[in-house]
């Protein structure tokens, strides 16, 4: 039979070596539900007690059952596949369960006093050991330092942002560079204590929420200069030559063609740079101190803030008691502030976001 005839009779033709079984699709979840099964069965034997332990345990045991017999059935160039994604899945999972723990272990413990009272009263005359107070004094402490850091800095890292991509050339602009990737590294206690010298020391202005939001400032501009200025960079410069062959302005097309188009991503930036500083301690106990009683100006006097009062509750409890579940509710109420931020910012993106029609 000739070579010719072979390949046109498909019933005599040798079949392909690039086809091969196919696993069917819940073959990796009974990996994974014998893998926590052997997982679990090895660390009753050998006396483990630790979660930990098993879960790297099966984690093993999983990408190696995942490759032994997808290498069987379906060769290795597809087990090798497998392989890869079944780190993917492992790597995903050994991220998420700590943050789901930790979660739950703030729910569980922060629901117990978390309530009305809770969040509309300050601790006012109630000792760390007697129950009662809460942490209103500490909220509008948080929003008034957060707030004022953020009109600070957002306009200086938007404006920073633009200068560096639309206009930037030169020294000056590696020099701005520079100086912004070295602010990125910089500790909070140095901002802290930058400020702490400046405007407490030397320019004898006392300590108060605005001085704070002085050293906060610090920590956010960098984080907005940077996410807003990868935002900027993302807008195709066809948009730019198109408005700017209309003869509109440069800065116009910037205000009303550049900056729209990329708003999700430079409030999604600022949102952010505001969860980074939020739960920062450092600055706040050098400049701001701490009170319990409610000071709504923040340009005088100590003033409370979220993550002061989870500390000094938590090292004044002793143990379980009154403060240490105050100190947990305070963690819940700071991580539903931040969640809230971030589901307006998504709010904020989306109504923002350009409308593309069909």
């Amino acid at each position: 039979m000739s070579h010719a005839t072979l390949n046109d009779n498909p019933a005599k033709r040798p079949p392909s070596s690039l086809r091969g079984a196919t696993l069917p699709a819940w073959f990796p979840w009974a990996v994974a539900a014998g893998s926590t099964a052997l997982g679990l069965g090895i660390s009753a034997v050998a006396g483990l007690e630790s979660s930990i332990q098993w879960a790297l345990i099966a984690a093993v045991l999983f990408v190696l059952g995942c490759y032994a017999v997808s290498a069987r059935v379906e060769g290795r160039r597809q087990a090798k596949d497998r392989v890869a994604t079944s780190l993917v899945w492992v790597a995903f999972l050994l991220a998420i369960i700590p943050l789901a723990s930790l979660v739950w272990e703030t729910v569980s413990r922060g629901v117990k006093v978390l309530d009305g009272y809770f969040l509309t009263h300050s601790m006012g005359v109630v000792a760390d050991t007697e129950p009662g107070g809460g942490i209103y004094h500490a909220i509008l402490g948080t929003l008034q330092q957060v707030g004022l850091a953020t009109l600070i800095s957002v306009p200086i890292g938007v404006l920073t942002a633009i200068y560096l991509v639309e206009y930037g050339r030169g020294r000056l602009a590696k020099a701005v560079t520079f100086f912004i990737d070295v602010m990125t590294g910089i500790p909070s206690i140095v901002a802290g204590l930058f400020i702490l010298s400046l405007w407490i020391l030397i320019l004898d202005m006392g300590y108060s929420g605005f001085a704070g939001s002085l050293a906060l400032s610090i920590l956010m501009i960098p984080v907005v200069v940077r996410s807003t200025e990868e935002m900027l960079k993302l807008v195709p410069n066809e948009l730019r030559e198109a408005s700017l062959a209309l003869g509109v302005p440069k800065w116009r097309t910037i205000l009303k063609v550049v900056l729209p188009t990329s708003i999700g991503g430079i409030t999604t930036g600022v949102m952010l740079a505001i969860a980074r500083i939020t739960g920062e301690t450092a600055p706040v106990l050098l400049l701001v101190w701490v009170t319990n009683f409610i000071n709504a100006n923040p340009f005088s006097d100590p003033q409370a803030s979220l993550p002061m009062y989870i500390y000094l509750q938590y090292i004044n409890s002793g143990g379980p008691g009154p403060a240490y579940d105050r100190a947990w509710a305070a963690a819940l109420t700071l991580i539903a502030f931040i969640m809230i931020l971030n589901l307006v910012a998504r709010g904020i993106a989306r109504w923002k976001a350009p409308k593309t029609g069909r």
